[in-house]
């Protein structure tokens, strides 16, 4: 199992619809203003937070269940910025919609922009043949308020293709976050 270089990505992206929609470059900029950068780079891709935020709190729980989790849990944001408060987190979605080759597997990885903020993004591996929004889990680690800018650049993600194609996909198994088109809780 070997990464893959801008190269490959950049075919895959253009010619089988991979990451859409597709930054071939990578953005530091947009209209003058800095941006968390976002795009194509040398072995993977930069991808964007979208505006859309879910900010966990705990006025309605007292109980994080992965079996039982609760939309009240979380109080719905969408804008240009997302505020998560201290020692707690948000979930958001990528702006990037990823289809996943049947010999690739993905793993995503927070920026250090945000690392070095204390802001770590968790995101599990894009399985074999799995598609869909990413939803993508923001976690501030510090004792203060924490900014995350919607439309740039949150996570990178590192492909790696396998020498042999899996027996069983994402996809064959029916996995329960294939094609999710919004920010999506646990489901058991």
């Amino acid at each position: 199992m070997g990464i893959k270089s801008d190269t490959w990505i950049r075919q895959m992206a253009l010619k089988k619809g991979m990451i859409e929609p597709f930054v071939d470059e990578q953005i530091r900029s947009c209209e003058g203003q800095k941006v968390i950068s976002y795009g194509l780079s040398s072995y993977g891709y930069d991808l964007r937070v979208a505006g859309e935020f879910k900010i966990f709190t705990n006025l309605n729980n007292s109980l994080i269940d992965p079996k039982n989790f609760q939309d009240n849990a979380f109080v719905h944001v969408e804008g240009s910025y997302c505020i998560v408060p201290p020692n707690s987190f948000a979930l958001a979605r990528s702006v990037e919609y990823f289809r996943i080759p049947r010999d690739v597997m993905t793993i995503c990885l927070g920026k250090s922009t945000y690392a070095r903020c204390g802001i770590i993004v968790n995101v599990t591996p894009f399985e074999p043949e799995w598609e869909g929004f990413v939803t993508l889990e923001i976690s501030n680690t510090t004792p203060l308020p924490a900014k995350i800018y919607a439309n740039e650049g949150l996570a990178q993600v590192l492909f790696y293709q396998a020498q042999d194609v899996c027996e069983v996909s994402y996809a064959d198994r029916g996995g329960k976050y294939m094609k999710q088109t919004r920010i999506t809780l646990p489901i058991a």
